[in-house]
């Protein structure tokens, strides 16, 4: 096939697709690769493999998010604060020293009940992104397990209306993958999310306090 074959093919399965802006990272990556002198087979071979992963972007993102994702996105991000060289960008001083730091950073308040405490001291938070939309992570620690909770806009997210469990005031959506515990709820516009590895009964001790609830 050639190279004026395939960019006409490209073109045309391009064509078809919904037009979304990639990230700004995945568009820099690969305008540095283009930009690096190779022989012509080996472009054509760079600029295949570009459009199959800019199809498979579009794709993701043009499907809408399952209660599973919220899940999933919990879990990866928590081994994002897991695997940071710098978990926090607040230390905390306290919840009312962390809690302004935010203020300016995100486009809504994060409301939580809970300051930390002996059981679960607080280390710090930072903003994080959760699925399509920013997030406030707050690092609290149980022994010597780290217990992240994310509070988020709820709008737009499919909140599950079936399979919750009771968790105080709030119905959770309570969950176990990949080694982690889940426990998700919406309380009114915001979203949480509590994941750790540490007992699935201490984690929900943690959200009866973060909930409202002691």
């Amino acid at each position: 096939m050639t190279d004026d074959r395939i960019d006409a093919e490209l073109k045309r399965a391009l064509d078809r697709l919904p037009r979304r802006t990639a990230p700004a990272g995945l568009r820099e990556m690969i305008e540095a690769r283009a930009a690096r002198p190779r022989p012509a087979r080996v472009v054509a071979t760079i600029a295949i493999f570009a459009a199959i992963a800019a199809i498979v972007f579009v794709w993701l993102r043009g499907r809408a998010p399952t209660s599973d994702a919220i899940v999933a996105e919990a879990v990866n991000d928590h081994l994002r604060v897991l695997y940071s060289e710098r978990p926090v960008e607040i230390a905390s001083g306290g919840i009312h020293q962390v809690k302004p730091w935010f203020a300016g950073k995100l486009d809504f308040a994060p409301v939580t009940a809970f300051a930390g405490d002996d059981e679960f001291p607080l280390e710090g938070g930072s903003v994080a992104y959760f699925i399509d939309r920013k997030a406030a992570a707050y690092v609290f620690h149980r022994r010597l397990h780290v217990v992240t909770v994310f509070v988020f806009r709820a709008e737009g997210l499919p909140w599950p209306s079936t399979g919750l469990r009771r968790v105080g005031r709030v119905d959770a959506r309570v969950e176990t993958t990949r080694g982690f515990h889940v426990l998700a709820w919406r309380d009114g516009d915001l979203g949480y999310a509590i994941v750790s590895d540490v007992d699935a009964g201490e984690l929900t001790t943690l959200a009866l306090r973060v909930a409202g609830d002691k």
